[in-house]
Protein backbone atom coordinates (compact mmCIF):
# COMPACT_ATOMS: atom_id res chain seq x y z
CA UNK A 1 0.00 0.00 0.00
CA UNK A 2 1.46 3.54 -0.65
CA UNK A 3 0.62 6.34 1.33
CA UNK A 4 -1.05 10.01 -0.01
CA UNK A 5 1.51 12.50 -0.59
CA UNK A 6 0.61 15.96 1.74
CA UNK A 7 -1.01 17.36 -1.59
CA UNK A 8 -3.30 14.11 -2.54
CA UNK A 9 -4.30 14.75 1.25
CA UNK A 10 -4.84 18.22 0.90
CA UNK A 11 -6.85 18.01 -2.81
CA UNK A 12 -8.98 15.34 -1.25
CA UNK A 13 -10.08 17.36 1.77
CA UNK A 14 -10.70 20.11 -0.31
CA UNK A 15 -13.03 17.80 -2.66
CA UNK A 16 -14.87 17.12 0.54
CA UNK A 17 -14.96 20.18 1.80
CA UNK A 18 -16.41 21.47 -1.57
CA UNK A 19 -18.87 18.84 -1.68
CA UNK A 20 -20.44 19.68 1.58
CA UNK A 21 -20.93 23.06 0.90
CA UNK A 22 -22.72 22.54 -2.20
CA UNK A 23 -24.96 20.39 0.16
CA UNK A 24 -24.10 17.40 -1.11
CA UNK A 25 -25.49 14.40 1.03
CA UNK A 26 -22.82 12.54 2.86
CA UNK A 27 -23.78 9.02 1.41
CA UNK A 28 -23.50 10.91 -2.41
CA UNK A 29 -20.37 12.63 -0.95
CA UNK A 30 -18.64 9.27 0.11
CA UNK A 31 -19.27 7.95 -3.43
CA UNK A 32 -18.06 10.91 -5.41
CA UNK A 33 -14.83 11.01 -3.47
CA UNK A 34 -14.23 7.07 -3.49
CA UNK A 35 -14.73 7.06 -7.62
CA UNK A 36 -12.54 10.37 -8.30
CA UNK A 37 -9.71 9.58 -6.03
CA UNK A 38 -10.33 5.65 -5.99
CA UNK A 39 -10.31 5.96 -2.47
CA UNK A 40 -12.27 2.81 0.22
CA UNK A 41 -15.62 4.22 0.74
CA UNK A 42 -14.31 4.10 4.77
CA UNK A 43 -11.83 6.33 3.69
CA UNK A 44 -13.98 8.48 1.47
CA UNK A 45 -16.36 8.95 5.42
CA UNK A 46 -13.07 10.28 7.27
CA UNK A 47 -11.97 13.44 4.77
CA UNK A 48 -15.47 14.29 4.98
CA UNK A 49 -15.46 13.97 8.58
CA UNK A 50 -12.14 15.93 8.58
CA UNK A 51 -14.03 18.44 6.22
CA UNK A 52 -16.82 19.20 8.55
CA UNK A 53 -14.23 20.54 10.99
CA UNK A 54 -13.03 23.05 9.02
CA UNK A 55 -14.29 26.54 8.44
CA UNK A 56 -12.04 27.37 5.02
CA UNK A 57 -10.51 24.79 2.07
CA UNK A 58 -7.09 23.97 3.12
CA UNK A 59 -3.70 25.41 1.68
CA UNK A 60 -2.32 23.61 -0.75
CA UNK A 61 0.75 21.22 0.73
CA UNK A 62 3.90 22.91 -0.52
CA UNK A 63 6.77 20.30 -1.56
CA UNK A 64 9.15 19.41 1.21
CA UNK A 65 12.86 19.28 0.53
CA UNK A 66 15.80 17.59 2.31
CA UNK A 67 18.64 19.87 3.11
CA UNK A 68 21.76 19.36 5.44
CA UNK A 69 22.77 22.12 7.23
CA UNK A 70 25.43 22.17 10.37
CA UNK A 71 25.21 23.53 13.91
CA UNK A 72 26.55 23.39 17.02
CA UNK A 73 26.08 20.20 18.83
CA UNK A 74 24.50 22.24 21.71
CA UNK A 75 21.79 23.68 19.38
CA UNK A 76 20.90 19.83 18.15
CA UNK A 77 20.40 18.52 21.46
CA UNK A 78 17.88 21.57 22.40
CA UNK A 79 16.50 21.44 18.58
CA UNK A 80 15.99 17.39 19.12
CA UNK A 81 14.88 17.81 23.00
CA UNK A 82 11.92 20.39 21.89
CA UNK A 83 11.38 17.94 19.17
CA UNK A 84 10.20 15.50 21.36
CA UNK A 85 8.68 17.68 24.01
CA UNK A 86 6.46 19.44 21.12
CA UNK A 87 5.61 16.40 19.03
CA UNK A 88 6.58 18.78 16.09
CA UNK A 89 9.35 17.45 13.83
CA UNK A 90 12.74 19.04 13.48
CA UNK A 91 11.66 20.35 10.10
CA UNK A 92 8.73 22.06 11.08
CA UNK A 93 10.28 22.95 14.38
CA UNK A 94 13.43 24.68 11.83
CA UNK A 95 10.74 25.95 8.94
CA UNK A 96 8.55 27.68 11.35
CA UNK A 97 11.93 29.66 13.26
CA UNK A 98 13.13 30.25 9.49
CA UNK A 99 9.94 32.12 8.09
CA UNK A 100 9.87 33.98 11.78
CA UNK A 101 13.68 35.20 10.86
CA UNK A 102 13.12 36.20 6.85
CA UNK A 103 9.39 37.54 7.91
CA UNK A 104 11.65 39.39 10.70
CA UNK A 105 14.38 40.40 8.03
CA UNK A 106 11.42 41.83 5.64
CA UNK A 107 10.78 44.43 8.48
CA UNK A 108 13.48 45.84 9.14
CA UNK A 109 14.84 46.19 6.07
Amino acid sequence: MVRSTRAQKVERLNAAYTLLAQGVATSEAVLRLSQRFGLSQRQAYRYLQDARAMSQPAEPAEALIAITIKIPGTLAAALRAHSRSSGASIGEIVARALRRFFSDVGRRG
